[in-house]
């Protein structure tokens, strides 16, 4: 049985979810209603219930007398979501096979990475791995939970905006998506399930290390 059509507000709701995911909007970014009303091409009383939507998903704020903004990761939502994404991501390598067609996404993802780098376009780079991580999640075939991930990505991507450098966020996991990629193909599993628990490991790290010296942390003081 296929699921209902998505309404118009959850459609427009799915376009800024995408924004968030691709860096386009960043944590305590202000949101004009009528601006983006006339960029996503729909009325205000759509936008505001999309607006509702994603509040309600943590992925905008709302505050009393001065509207809507993109929300802001603490701390403790980032180790939240490693601490999910080590579920997801793991079990579905462990449960994959050589031959998956979501291999070609992944190898896609670090092409894509590279020819960002290149250009020193290092937000690229950022999308490209969560690119490469939504076709680790699409190993496990389940539609449910790549909608969940997409959702928990866009929380991800608002916890990479906080972050000054990057570059050095970002540039140490092209090799490692790589390698990673090439335990797969070789039908590695294990190895690559117990190599991805290691980089998660040292992502979460990165991330709350470059976080706790940003200018994000210091206002949750």
């Amino acid at each position: 049985m296929s699921a209902p059509p998505l309404s118009l507000a959850e459609r427009t709701a799915q376009r800024i979810r995408d924004q968030l995911i691709m860096g386009e909007l960043v944590p305590g970014q202000r949101l004009s209603e009528t601006a983006c009303a006339e960029g996503l091409e729909v009325s205000r009383n759509t936008l505001r219930e999309a607006f509702r939507i994603l509040t309600k998903d943590g992925l905008l704020h709302h505050e009393a007398n001065k509207g809507i903004s993109v929300a802001s990761p603490s701390m403790a939502s980032i180790i939240d979501i490693y601490r999910v994404r080590r579920v997801i991501e793991v079990q579905a390598i462990r449960g994959s096979y050589a031959q998956h067609p979501a291999l070609a996404a992944m190898e896609a993802a670090i092409a894509k990475a590279h020819r960002s780098a290149a250009e020193c376009d290092w937000r690229g780079v950022g999308s490209a791995n969560v690119d490469f991580h939504s076709a680790i999640v699409a190993l496990s075939d389940s539609p449910r939970l790549a909608t969940f991930y997409a959702n928990l990505t866009a929380e991800l991507r608002l916890a990479f905006g906080v972050i000054q450098d990057p570059e050095f966020l970002h540039a140490p996991f092209i090799p490692l998506n790589e390698k990673l990629l090439g335990l797969m193909k070789a039908a590695e599993t294990e190895a690559a399930a117990l190599m991805l628990e290691g980089y998660l490991d040292q992502s979460e790290r990165m991330l709350i290390a470059a976080f706790s010296r940003s200018d994000a942390a210091k206002a949750a003081r």
